[in-house]
């Protein structure tokens, strides 16, 4: 996994980094809230030099319902270049656990 299983913070916070490679694709990417109220979750993919900002957001303050696991269609097939991250921010830390997983092109 690129991400493995964690919970999602709720401050601005870089999940991954594309290493030094062509690309890296995202295949898989959930999101689970295992709290006992809803929350949501806002998910960009900044290039290496830009920050977090909605030019890049692709999923903006999603709302995940208790013990739903959203599978974000959104992500999947997107590209990372070196250096472009993957940034989160939920709406309360310790809901949603996120993980993604995807593909290294060399």
């Amino acid at each position: 996994p690129i991400i493995p299983r964690k919970h999602a913070e709720a401050i601005e916070t870089t999940q991954y980094t594309a290493p030094d490679v062509k690309a890296v694709i995202i295949d898989k990417f959930t999101l689970t809230n295992t709290s006992l109220a809803p929350a949501s979750i806002s998910i960009s993919l900044p290039a290496v030099g830009e920050l977090p900002g909605d030019e890049n957001t692709v999923l903006h303050q999603r709302i995940v319902s208790p013990g739903e696991t959203y599978h974000c269609p959104e992500l999947v097939g997107q590209v990372l270049l070196a250096g472009g991250f993957i940034s989160t921010v939920a709406s309360a830390g310790g809901a949603i656990v996120l993980s993604a997983s995807g593909r290294e092109i060399s």
